[in-house]
């Protein structure tokens, strides 16, 4: 045998390998290419970042649950803590002083809000609406609105959107909200306790449908959701910034299944945005958007109003202005 052949056999036994892991590199590099230009790149921030969410029981706070293995699946080293809030205004004072990097808050809240900070807000994604429900026991003589006169009615938190649009409804059907009625300062949870322990004659809600506490109370107690549907008009009229973000809407039959009426019922909702802050990282806000759009059907599957979110009508954020990394994100899936 010639003295150069085993060394020349194992040269032609590495060539193989040596094109395998080129091939290898040559296919990673692409990938790495492919996650740059997908925004999913390594530029963004890692670390803890901050959703305030709402009451527990809440919407807002199964919504932000559900949200957090989604955006930890999206942005790899990014960790997204959850904080339960009173709603809409306190959420806005935390996102604008830097408490919180993101949260939920209804249009009109967000259009009311004149605190320090407020050119600042951006939006990422409108959500889906939250629906007024006006929440009575089943015999309860309470109609309308305006049947309230001299009860105790939940009109929840004093920073939350609900007493903010509770406080607009009451007005609408021609009640002081400070005088005609007896408030009561609750989230949704506690107005729930009050109202099955029969301490509470009402209260209102606003929410995606269902809201779990009610489906709860619903099969506790036998209730009734009075219709709001005849304030649709009279709310644009009431003095305030953000009536323009009212709609007339109807809630579907049998919402609520073990409620009366099982017809549908007629009220107003009002639009959820998803918000920010301007100087918060344009790469870490394009990535929330992703997880917010992507995470529509398995997070729509438990909580049914997030069913909702479409990347049509996500980019519909008035009165703010999207954030550059949301508008990144929707440039970058235009058809």
């Amino acid at each position: 045998m010639d003295p150069g052949t085993p060394s020349r056999l194992r040269a032609a036994a590495r060539r193989p390998l040596w094109r395998i892991v080129l091939a290898l590199v040559l296919v990673l590099t692409g990938l790495g290419g492919w996650w740059l230009s997908a925004g999913g790149s390594a530029r963004y921030p890692r670390g803890t970042t901050r959703l305030a969410t709402g009451v527990q029981q809440g919407v807002y706070d199964r919504y932000g649950q559900l949200l957090v293995p989604h955006l930890a699946g999206t942005m790899p080293g990014v960790r997204l803590e959850l904080d339960n809030s009173e709603g809409s205004l306190d959420n806005l004072a935390r996102v604008t002083t830097g408490r919180d990097d993101f949260a939920i808050a209804t249009a009109d809240a967000v259009a009311q809000y004149t605190g320090p900070g407020r050119e600042k807000l951006r939006a990422i994604a409108r959500l889906y609406d939250d629906y007024l429900q006006l929440i009575v026991p089943a015999g309860s003589p309470v109609l309308r609105a305006a049947d309230l006169k001299g009860l105790r009615v939940g009109v929840g938190q004093s920073l939350s959107g609900v007493n903010l649009v509770t406080r607009r409804l009451l007005a609408a059907a021609g009640l002081d909200p400070d005088r005609d009625i007896k408030p009561a300062f609750l989230g949704i949870g506690d107005a729930a306790n009050e109202l099955r322990a029969g301490k509470l004659d009402a209260f209102f809600w606003s929410g995606g449908l269902p809201t779990s506490a009610l489906t709860t109370l619903s099969e506790q107690v036998r209730i009734r959701i009075v219709p709001l549907g005849d304030l649709t008009e009279s709310i644009h009229l009431v003095e305030g910034g953000g009536t323009d973000a009212y709609r007339a809407a109807t809630m579907p039959k049998g919402t609520y299944p073990d409620a009366v009426p099982q017809d549908a019922v007629a009220t107003v909702a009002v639009p959820n945005l998803l918000i920010t802050r301007s100087d918060v990282n344009d790469d870490l806000v394009q990535g929330m958007t992703r997880a917010v759009i992507d995470s529509r059907d398995q997070i729509g599957a438990q909580v049914h109003a997030a069913q909702l979110v479409d990347l049509r009508t996500a980019v519909y954020t008035d009165p703010l202005p999207l954030h550059e990394g949301a508008a990144r994100y929707y440039r970058s899936v235009k058809p």
